[in-house]
């Protein structure tokens, strides 16, 4: 196993911590959660695109494009909940707490696709392992969120 890619997994967690504050912050600047989302996604758009124009990415043919099946394209708008769930719970619940019962939810899909092999993702079965991991984690976000 490549262990930089564990190193990115866990920073990208990092900044996932760092962008609640942010974005909660943005939304107390524009005073609404859709606005702040809309502006975070933005931002993000405007450095995808001058990524993929640096990185000279492909543009994919219209054909291509429209033969994506309809729940591919959900990916976005799964996005667009989750930043907007953040700004809205940070806030009143903690930074802490949304973010370990979002972990939570997380593993628990996770391994439930990963058992299925579910959305082309290869199957890793559940094991007593496995298993054993996701109860530690759910004991421990329920030792969290108990404060």
């Amino acid at each position: 196993m490549n262990f930089i890619y564990f190193i990115f997994a866990f920073l990208v967690g990092v900044a996932t911590s760092v962008q609640s504050g942010v974005n909660s912050q943005l939304r107390q600047l524009v005073a609404h959660p859709i606005l702040a989302a809309m502006i975070s996604f933005g931002s993000g758009f405007l450095i995808l695109g001058v990524a993929s124009l640096a990185l000279r990415a492909p543009i994919p043919a219209w054909e291509t494009l429209r033969e994506i099946s309809w729940w591919k394209w959900t990916g976005g708008l799964l996005g667009a909940v989750y930043v907007t769930t953040v700004i809205i719970t940070v806030p009143r619940i903690g930074a802490g707490n949304m973010l370990s019962l979002s972990v939570a939810g997380q593993l628990l899909a996770a391994v439930i696709l990963d058992h299925y092999g579910l959305l082309g993702f290869k199957e890793h079965g559940l094991t007593v392992w496995r298993l054993a991991g996701v109860l530690l984690i759910v004991l421990g976000v329920v030792l969290v969120v108990k404060n």
